[in-house]
């Protein structure tokens, strides 16, 4: 008998599902005997011992819904050695429940804190494997992440919608995708929705650059510009600026994000009709793209594989088109970034993609 517990951790995405599915079917398709304990709303139901027991039912007609039937929540990492309100030591309170099911191993869902936390379980003696997780594709160790492709297909839908309504009034249409900290989201919608400009947080921008580019289009003939910026895109002057001094900064900050300052940077120096377009958490949400749902279906089987082989403390990633167990202790605490001298960015200049450096 096999006693699997099971959580989605972060920011939810489409194909969390499918990839919990996969693990299931691929553990019962095996004849061993298995128990399912989901734990609700991430690592609280975990540190709480909020939890139900699953059955092949739980998991049967949800490989195309979005979202995730376990619930998720965010639970940063850095508060996670701190008690809760009540004095509650949360990593201990993890591993009793843990032990108290007696869990043979807890798979665990989720993106860059999630695997923090999930690595410091594992060298607090707990049985864990990881499923790589995020719309951003930023997680260390894997070319891929599944949720990633069903954002590109959602941002690229809007960029291409607003083609259409930037062309008719000959205006300059900001889209903002989402990316704090990456911009493999932005890269890859912006390239497939035809922007023009792609700004994205790896690449400071300059915003007299950014007009030059827009005057260039203008030049040649091109009625409207479309923009794909990242949400955390940044300029050089800013990317100049101390942690502490930046923050200081956005504690004042006049705008709703960085796209608006944008907008009323160049509607101010060149004096241009500009728009934005915020597609927000619709990046996050609908059905998995078909994509999403065999590359979530295969790495939660091979999920499922590690644990009847009883291989335990790696994240299943998917490397040069194969998948891959990856040592968790690899993966924790590190982003996957786009360089600045990444192909893809080579490439996407040779076709007239200006980034604003």
């Amino acid at each position: 008998m096999k006693r699997i517990g099971m959580l989605t951790s972060g920011g939810d995405c489409q194909a969390l599902n499918a990839a919990m599915r996969g693990v299931v079917k691929c553990l019962s398709c095996s004849g061993e005997d298995v128990e399912i304990y989901g734990f609700l709303d991430g690592y609280k139901g975990l540190i709480y011992g909020d939890f139900r027991m699953l059955t092949g039912h739980d998991f049967a007609g949800i490989l195309t819904k979005g979202g995730t039937i376990l619930g998720s929540s965010r639970t940063p990492f850095k508060l996670m050695r701190e008690p809760d309100e009540n004095g509650l030591d949360k990593v201990e309170a993890m591993k009793q429940n843990y032990y108290k099911l007696k869990l043979d191993c807890m798979v665990i869902l989720g993106g860059n804190g999630t695997h923090k936390t999930a690595n410091m379980l594992r060298e607090e003696g707990l049985n864990v494997i990881t499923l790589p997780k995020t719309i951003d594709n930023d997680l260390w160790g894997t070319d891929m992440t599944f949720g990633f492709q069903s954002a590109v297909n959602i941002a690229t839908d809007c960029i291409d919608c607003i083609h259409t309504t930037a062309s008719s009034h000959a205006r300059i249409f900001i889209v903002e995708v989402m990316g704090h900290k990456v911009g493999w989201l932005t890269l890859n919608a912006g390239m497939a929705g035809g922007a023009d400009i792609i700004l994205i947080p790896e690449i400071p921008y300059d915003i007299n650059k950014v007009i030059k580019a827009i005057n260039e289009r203008e030049a040649r003939g091109s009625r409207f510009t479309i923009m794909a910026v990242a949400e955390g895109a940044i300029s050089k002057e800013d990317a100049k600026l101390s942690k502490k001094e930046y923050k200081k900064k956005m504690e004042n900050y006049p705008y709703p994000s960085v796209s608006y300052e944008i907008a009323d940077k160049i509607r101010k120096k060149s004096g241009k009709d500009v728009r934005v377009t915020v597609p927000g958490h619709t990046q996050r949400g609908g059905s998995p793209c078909p994509y999403d749902r065999v590359f979530a279906t295969r790495l939660g089987a091979e999920a499922g594989k590690l644990i009847l082989k009883g291989e335990y403390g790696f994240m299943v990633g998917y490397k040069n088109r194969e998948v891959v167990k990856v040592s968790l202790e690899e993966v924790a605490g590190k982003l996957k970034m786009v360089s600045p001298d990444a192909t893809i960015v080579k490439e996407a200049k040779m076709v007239g993609i200006s980034f604003g450096d």
